[in-house]
């Protein structure tokens, strides 16, 4: 239950950070100091989003704020509609109501692509890769586009050569460098996550939405993973859907929390995690 899994993971940060990171002098604080005061500052903002599926309301009046350079989680027990929340924010869902702003322009109604292109990516839950490509090819298929090359397939392969270094120099930073020429079904499933990683990198995102980073991982992959994360936030915003409460308490400057879909609460986890609304709607679904 949510009430066991938040004070699990509060333990474990004072067991590693001591009582003042959930106090919240930690760096999470500082990026948070840091991105507080101006509009100017809100880079993702939602006005009355809803979504309905033939009579279901699975997203119902959502105004969602996220700040430039912070990391914002999304999270609500199973069936709260966090992920077709983030299929309306970059429109793999069309919303019934409501508009969406990015950067303060209107992209209700954009393409995923376009919303894209215009810096805002998202992973999705399951690790999508080419399997029977290698890593580094991978990853270079997503540095195409700064080439405008994507679809050039009668082009010989060697005239991508020039996206090693690039490629290469994006593996490093996730990690996997000494993978680059292994094909990506053979990877470990952590380090495929990596990889969705790198590939995300290589669009130069200024905003990335991470679908359940942590879906599947063992505890190692978990750690290497939230490692990363944090590395690549920097310049950054995230905004996340995650269930693994330790993650959540560890990465995030602002939590959302959904309940049959809508905001239920707002804040830091400190403050989140001891509202006994919230509590109340995980442990009534048995959610752990």
């Amino acid at each position: 239950m949510l009430q066991g899994a938040l004070a699990g993971a509060q333990s474990t940060l004072r067991s590693h950070c001591g009582n003042d990171y959930v106090r919240g002098n930690n760096t999470n604080e500082t990026r948070q100091g840091n991105v507080k005061g101006m509009a100017g500052e809100i880079i993702l903002e939602t006005q009355g989003l809803t979504k309905e599926f033939k009579g279901f309301v699975a997203v119902k009046d959502v105004n969602l704020r996220v700040r430039r350079h912070s990391i914002h989680a999304l999270i609500g027990p199973n069936g709260a509609g966090k992920t077709t929340c983030f299929n309306l924010l970059t429109h793999f869902l069309a919303p019934t109501a409501g508009k969406v702003f990015y950067n303060g322009r209107d992209i209700t109604g954009s393409d995923p692509a376009t919303i894209a292109r215009s810096g805002m990516v998202r992973s999705f839950q399951i690790s999508a890769v080419f399997p029977h490509l290698t890593v580094l090819e991978n990853v270079r298929i997503a540095l195409q586009r700064k080439l405008g090359t994507s679809f050039h397939f009668w082009r010989p392969e060697h005239s991508l050569d020039r996206l090693n270094g690039r490629a290469r120099e994006l593996l490093e930073d996730v990690g996997i460098a000494e993978y680059a020429d292994l094909a990506a079904v053979e990877l470990p499933y952590g380090r495929k996550r990596a990889l969705e990683i790198a590939t995300t990198l290589a669009l130069e995102p200024e905003m990335m939405l991470l679908d359940e980073p942590m879906a599947g991982l063992g505890q190692e992959d978990i750690g290497r993973i939230s490692q990363l994360i944090r590395r690549v936030s920097k310049g950054r915003t995230l905004l996340m859907v995650e269930h693994n409460m330790n993650v959540v308490a560890e990465l995030s400057d602002t939590i959302t929390v959904l309940q049959r879909g809508e905001i239920l609460a707002e804040g830091p986890y400190e403050q989140v995690s001891k509202n006994p609304q919230v509590i109340e709607a995980y442990v009534g679904t048995g959610h752990a």
